[in-house]
């Protein structure tokens, strides 16, 4: 046999190695579909089909970034390639690389439920933040065992399949062709795998990335069955998070966004103590408050305390979330900054100088206070307080007390509520604390006393909710007996939303609906009523401002609940992962960072009837809209303009 054979054997058994990861990255996405199809509807077979064939174009660039050095290796013309020693080490490099990788899709099998987009370079960045990443790891393993025992078992097939072709030895080398037949075929399969990383030949067309994926589907979740995970976590390794735009004038954006809002002070009254509860993956689907009015067939509320202190509250039952993650909550509540593709709180442009409710509190002398349960430095809290410039931090270690710690996140709610509350108490007024609260998270688990109490829901969750609603409860009764209660407002909202029960709050829209309620004992406030109008957690921050009377403009893309002013239109902006989800007036608008691929009305929140080429007055007006809150976002950033 010639060596140009023997070589074109090798060629052929590299081209079944490469098959073979395409292959079971089509398992892995049929896999992942089927574990995520309560969320990600999709009509039949054939469509299912379709996006795995579209996904072959993410899965190539994928895998020809994993299998560089394992392709160069096995193509270069050293001779020795067939031999047994060289062999087993390209298979175990090819395995180690590719297995590694393809764990990260198994990986979102579970963690999709949660933060609705395949996961990037952000998801990594909250997960070095862990200092319990070894606890959260055998969880994982424990309570999702049969998506480890699935990697497994296709692991093994994988390897099964692999040692079943194998290259044919060479006999002695007649350099001359070998090397040129070698110098042919590496020019081939170079020019292909260039191709193959672009996901095109055209030398006009850029690179494919996430957003792509969404050219082929007319739902946007549709897209996260096109792509892979690894080529999500590629693709937003050195991404251009804030890309600068210039599609309407400054003067446009300073009469319709008006990012320098100002609400003077009209109350004269004495500075309040300010108290934000950003509770934990506490969706608008779980409180009876918030959904007096949807009509939904046998509801069943999971916050009677909060429903309860609804009554005298200012509610807000149409709010939204303006991030999908917790860190993403944490900027949009408390500096009215919302997170798009990834957390801005990740991005080179996070560390500035930033104005938010932290700031203008410390500017009218409070004293201001971070409450969170987990280990110190979890989730990225206490570096982003940090920047925010909190006086205070207190979590576990402060708390200092492990008996209270639910083994997995930090401290139950109940005791470290409760220790938030004689903190307060301490310190001098005025003060403005922050608690995030951090029972109502998977592993969904509740206190071993409270096992009878707060039964399992329709949903893990719901128990959770219930243990937290309480918690809440035993916060006020400590509080309603401290001089401080009287003259304090109070906030509630959640970072983001969880698992669903009720088919009416599954679509992209409603998977951001979280609620939002003011109170306050002290009625010269005022929060009495429920509000329909659109909402959005980022306007937390500028009611607050006006509420404490801060009388100099602010900084802020969201708007004042309380003022009622004209000129400030309701919206929502926020981001399943891969484009903008708008919402204004009569319609919700889907924009991709170029083009509107959908417009629908706002009733229609499963985005089912697509009307782009309607064309009238108020779309045009949302779309420059859209446009120009991004294009004033991405200046204001990356210009470092957030104090301002």
């Amino acid at each position: 046999m010639s060596n140009n054979s023997l070589r074109l054997n090798e060629y052929l058994v590299l081209f079944y190695r490469i098959f073979l990861s395409f292959l079971f990255y089509q398992i892995a996405r049929i896999l992942f579909y089927l574990f995520n199809q309560s969320i990600i509807k999709i009509n039949n077979i054939g469509d299912l089909f379709k996006f795995c064939w579209y996904g072959t174009a993410f899965d190539t660039t994928a895998l020809l970034y994993i299998n560089s050095l394992f392709i160069l290796l096995s193509i270069l013309p050293l001779t020795i390639n067939t031999k047994d020693g060289y062999q087993k080490a390209l298979k175990i490099l090819y395995f180690v690389t590719n297995l590694i990788f393809y764990a990260t899709n198994f990986t979102d099998f579970i963690y999709y439920r949660f933060s609705q987009t395949r996961s990037t370079k952000s998801t990594l960045d909250v997960i070095k933040d862990e200092s319990n990443g070894f606890s959260l790891f055998f969880h994982f393993l424990t309570t999702y065992w049969y998506v480890f025992v699935l990697f497994i078992v296709c692991a093994y097939l994988w390897v099964y399949l692999y040692n079943r072709v194998k290259v044919k030895p060479h006999p002695k080398h007649k350099l001359v062709p070998y090397f040129l037949f070698s110098l042919i075929g590496l020019l081939i399969i170079a020019t292909l795998a260039i191709g193959g990383i672009r996901g095109d030949f055209k030398h006009s067309t850029r690179p494919i990335n996430m957003v792509d994926a969404y050219r082929h589907v007319t739902i946007p979740n549709h897209g996260d069955v096109v792509l892979n995970t690894p080529f999500a976590i590629f693709r937003t390794l050195n991404i251009k998070k804030y890309e600068a735009k210039q599609w309407v004038s400054q003067d446009y954006i300073n009469k319709r966004i008006k990012p320098i809002k100002y609400y003077p002070d009209i109350s004269k009254t004495e500075k309040p103590n300010v108290i934000i509860f950003i509770l934990e993956s506490f969706g608008r689907e779980y409180w009876g408050c918030m959904n007096e009015d949807t009509n939904i067939a046998n509801f069943q509320s999971h916050t009677p305390f909060l429903d309860s202190l609804s009554k005298s509250s200012l509610i807000f039952t149409n709010a939204y979330a303006n991030g999908r993650q917790s860190i993403h909550g944490m900027s949009s509540v408390l500096a009215g900054i919302p997170s798009f593709l990834d957390a801005f709180t990740s991005s080179p442009y996070a560390k500035q100088d930033i104005q938010s409710i932290i700031s203008v509190c410390d500017s009218m002398g409070y004293n201001t206070s971070f409450f969170h349960g987990a280990a110190n430095g979890s989730m990225g809290f206490l570096g982003f307080s940090n920047i925010l410039g909190y006086k205070n931090y207190f979590g576990r270690t402060e708390f200092n007390n492990e008996s209270e710690y639910d083994g997995i996140w930090g401290i139950w709610d109940e005791p470290f509520f409760q220790y938030m509350g004689q903190t307060l108490t301490q310190q001098k007024q005025p003060f403005m604390a922050t608690l995030f609260s951090l029972s109502s998270h998977d592993p969904f688990k509740i206190p071993e006393k409270y096992k009878n109490r707060f039964k399992e829901g329709h949903i893990p969750i719901h128990k959770c909710i219930e243990y937290t609603d309480y918690s809440i409860q035993q916060f006020f009764e400590y509080a309603k007996k401290q001089d401080w209660y009287q003259n304090t407002i109070f906030v509630f909202t959640a970072d983001h939303t969880n698992q669903y029960y009720y088919q009416e709050y599954n679509n992209s829209i409603d998977r951001f609906a979280v609620p939002i309620l003011f109170f306050s004992p002290n009625n010269k406030f005022n929060l009495h009523g429920k509000n329909t109008e659109l909402a959005q957690q980022i306007d937390i921050y500028p009611t607050l401002t006006q509420l404490i009377g801060y009388n100099k403009p602010i900084r802020s893309w969201g708007r004042s609940l309380v003022a009622n002013f004209k000129d400030e239109t309701p919206r929502v902006i926020n981001s399943p992962g891969n484009v903008y989800q708008f919402m204004q007036g009569n319609y919700i608008y889907v924009f991709d960072g170029s083009n509107f691929s959908g417009v629908y009305e706002i009733k229609d929140k499963t985005m089912t009837n697509n009307l782009k080429d309607l064309k009238n007055d108020e779309i045009e007006t949302g779309m420059n809209d859209c446009k120009a809150f991004i294009q004033d976002y991405v200046y204001r950033i990356t210009q470092r303009k957030l104090n301002q």
